[in-house]
């Protein structure tokens, strides 16, 4: 069994910027890709960004050029800088990773942290 703990969402106000991580342990052999995503009220849970083991990464058009997703590939860990935040990034955001525990590659979330972004 693997688990994703997240940390570090918050409120902040537009502008400001947070920092999120996502620790991912249990059995693991290895870790494909990992991402953020996230679901504000009402609407459908959607990419944040995509980063792979070897370190491409891939981002929604929405927040290119102020988030940056990086990785620690030692310690199974995943981040999400977020800077000149708006309001529109209001929502909760989840950790994805696939992970390889002995048999075939499996997605796992993790519980969701708040990010609020007031103006």
């Amino acid at each position: 069994q693997v688990q994703l703990v997240e940390s570090g969402g918050g409120l902040v106000q537009a502008g400001g910027s947070l920092r999120l991580s996502c620790a991912a342990s249990g059995t693991i052999f290895s870790i494909n890709f990992m991402g953020w995503y996230r679901q504000a009220p009402g609407k459908e849970r959607e990419l944040v960004a995509i980063i792979t083991s070897g370190g491409r990464t891939n981002y929604a058009d929405s927040v290119k050029g102020r988030f940056t997703i990086s990785r620690d590939n030692a310690k199974n860990t995943v981040y999400l800088q977020m800077n000149s935040l708006k309001p529109q990034d209001t929502a909760v955001y989840y950790c994805n990773a696939d992970v390889h525990s002995g048999g075939p590659f499996y997605d796992y979330w993790g519980q969701g942290t708040q990010v609020t972004v007031s103006s």
